[in-house]
């Protein structure tokens, strides 16, 4: 086993396999960026190396600087966590070359499974099964390779990933506008824009299999469902997958083994499979789709259900030993849940958010992998996640209870998230009866991402910690006088401005009066009391900021009566930055003629671009950035006058 090892990775991923070490008595070595210097994998770690700069090119993609901090401090090995450079046979390459470990599979095996055709081809001669398609290298017949295929077509970037260059096709006649788009995509974001074409697969289903090698010998974890996704990306993971009968998750689990065992892999991957629904679950309906060469972001589900930790397995591999265990000696043990909590503004189309966490709680009895604390800042650099929480039960329907209760006793405040959505699909019906496919939130957007309505007993309680009464219910009290109660006038808003009267009666109990309706609250004990009943509700509040916990996160702002109008300018023709990021793309110049939809220029932050577009009609009077500009949150970037009429 090794001694000491360094992580070349940031977030929750650093701090879950520091975690690891520590148990195993294993010494860690953190790299951060500047702008993560006091960052918690920072703070766990036993040292530190700084590789200076913000963003990844800057930081941690520089893999000549993380393998000189892992010779100075004595590191023995390096582990790659997930993204950045984990898949990077070059860097792999190099890391041996230094006379390291690689804590994860050989530079062979990840390029072997890194192009998706070439995978392919590979996995038709292991036996695994492929979905129909075209993964030749010759680009120059796509349309009648097609044809031959069946509409609707997939097309798909080799080197793709999260959904880029990916684009689904049920007409031919839209096949050569959708082809140039998809290789358009795929040069922009991966150097390379050859594309495959698939059958697309009608009612998808993404079970994915955890595999764990030696170099030689492979088996399986079993499965996770990843079919609940938001434009290719991964929301809610579970192990193992609804409606799995045994026959199929034998077929699966050897097909998933044949892979990791034709590239020789070792260490933790995934195999990935799309299965085809229509019929319910079957064991010829399988199809390869990919290999992640690295250890996945949903892992925890697989570790509640096997009672493996995957991370202590890589380590092991990585020092010399063999597979910690046989096929026969793996088995399941109830069900689990994973949901992936993001800084993210749902109802603006899950766009992704910054701001500091200045209230950070998370729900007892969930497991919980996190890369913050409370007063962190979610930084523009990197991708906005918060935490995993994961939830394990006996069978399905109590996981996915207690998944329900997590959420919604998970409390964050000071910056938008994804909790709300989350704890909605917890509790979609189609969801419970285990009824999912990778279309299920597409189809059911609308409801999921409605925000509740705020009660007049919720508002109350926000009025109360709008003057901060919700903090002095314990000890000496402002709220009172000699003579008897005070009444204040409180302003906040939920959206819409609004004010109430607050009366406080004794220490802890308040009388709230708004314009329809009157409330008692009472503070007993840290519990809050509405109208002589008892509630979980939960209050913060703080810099302007607040939010009621009760069921949803009621969010609401205290305005500041000294501040500017902050409207002031809304509606004046400007497209500003809803986020801090780097202007990519400007699509127009001054004096063009637009129309409502139209592209302006495209927005990259948080390791995703955003498509800014005209709200109406208009012609471009001024543009205020060029492509390369990085930019302020809230900052101008284009001046519209009307269209004439």
């Amino acid at each position: 086993m090794f001694t000491k090892v360094l992580i070349a990775n940031r977030g929750e991923i650093a701090c879950r396999i520091i975690d690891t070490c520590r148990r195993l008595g294993v010494r860690t070595v953190a790299v951060h960026s500047d702008v993560d210097a006091r960052a918690r994998h920072v703070q766990m770690a036993d040292e530190a190396v700084s590789l200076g700069g913000a963003t990844p090119a800057e930081s941690y993609l520089r893999g000549g600087a993380i393998i000189a901090a892992a010779k100075v401090t004595g590191a023995q090995g390096i582990h790659p966590g997930y993204g950045f450079l984990s898949e990077n046979p070059d860097f792999v390459e190099e890391v041996e070359r230094a006379g390291l470990a690689f804590i994860g599979p050989s530079a062979h095996a990840i390029r072997a499974m890194g192009l998706k055709d070439a995978a392919k081809a590979l996995m038709v001669e292991a036996g695994v099964p492929v979905v129909p398609g075209y993964h030749g290298e010759g680009q120059d017949n796509l349309a009648a390779e097609a044809d031959k295929i069946g509409y609707p077509v997939l097309i798909k970037a080799v080197a793709g990933g999260g959904g880029k260059g990916m684009r689904r096709v049920d007409d031919p006649a839209q096949f050569a506008q959708e082809l140039e788009a998809a290789q358009t995509e795929a040069q922009k974001a991966f150097g390379n824009d050859v594309v495959l074409i698939e059958k697309y697969v009608a009612t998808p289903r993404h079970i994915e299999v955890q595999v764990f090698g030696d170099g030689t010998k492979a088996v399986h974890l079993f499965e996770r469902d990843c079919s609940l996704q938001r434009r290719h990306q991964k929301v809610i993971e579970e192990a193992p997958a609804p409606g799995m009968t045994p026959e199929m998750r034998e077929a699966m689990g050897q097909a998933a083994v044949r892979a990791a065992e034709a590239v020789g892999y070792a260490g933790a991957g995934t195999v990935e499979f799309i299965v085809d629904a229509s019929d319910g679950l079957q064991a010829d309906r399988f199809y390869f789709m990919e290999m992640n060469t690295r250890l996945q972001v949903e892992h925890p589900v697989t570790e509640a259900i096997t009672g493996v930790d995957l991370v202590e397995w890589q380590l092991r591999v990585a020092s010399g030993e063999g597979l910690p265990a046989a096929q026969e000696d793996l088995s399941i043990n109830g069900h689990s849940f994973e949901a992936r909590i993001y800084a993210e503004d749902v109802p603006a189309g899950f766009l992704p958010a910054t701001g500091t966490l200045q209230h950070l709680r998370f729900a007892d009895g969930a497991r919980i992998d996190t890369g913050v604390r409370e007063g962190d800042e979610i930084s523009p650099h990197y991708d906005p996640m918060i935490a995993k929480l994961t939830v394990h039960g006996s069978d399905r329907d109590t996981a996915l209870a207690q998944l329900t209760r997590a959420l919604k006793d998970t409390h964050i405040g000071g910056t938008v998230t994804n909790i709300g959505f989350l704890a909605a699909l917890s509790e979609h019906q189609g969801f419970a009866a285990g009824d999912v496919d990778t279309g299920l939130i597409a189809r059911d957007l609308d409801s999921l991402v409605k925000q509740a309505a705020p009660y007049s007993k919720t508002r109350a309680l926000a009025a109360v910690a709008a003057l901060g009464l919700h903090n002095n219910t314990a000890s000496d009290f402002a709220g009172v006088s000699l003579w008897g109660g005070v009444e204040q006038t409180a302003h906040f808003a939920f959206g819409d401005a609004e004010a109430a009267r607050v009366e406080t009666l004794s220490r802890g109990r308040f009388k709230v009066t708004l314009p329809d309706a009157a409330h008692e609250l009472a503070c007993l004990q840290g519990a809050w009391n509405v109208d002589g009943t008892k509630t979980d509700a939960k209050v913060w509040c703080a810099g302007g900021q607040g939010a009621v916990f009760w069921g949803n996160t009621y969010a609401f702002t205290v305005p500041d009566p000294l501040a500017r109008d902050a409207d002031q300018g809304a509606g004046d023709g400007f497209t500003r930055a809803p986020m801090p990021g780097l202007v990519r793309v400007v699509d127009v110049v001054a004096g063009a003629s637009v129309q409502a939809g139209d592209r302006l220029l495209v927005l990259e932050a948080m390791k995703m671009e955003h498509a800014l577009r005209a709200e109406a009609d208009g012609v471009v009077a001024e543009v205020m950035a060029s492509a390369g500009d990085q930019v302020a949150a809230g900052a101008a970037l284009v001046r519209m006058d009307a269209a004439d009429d």
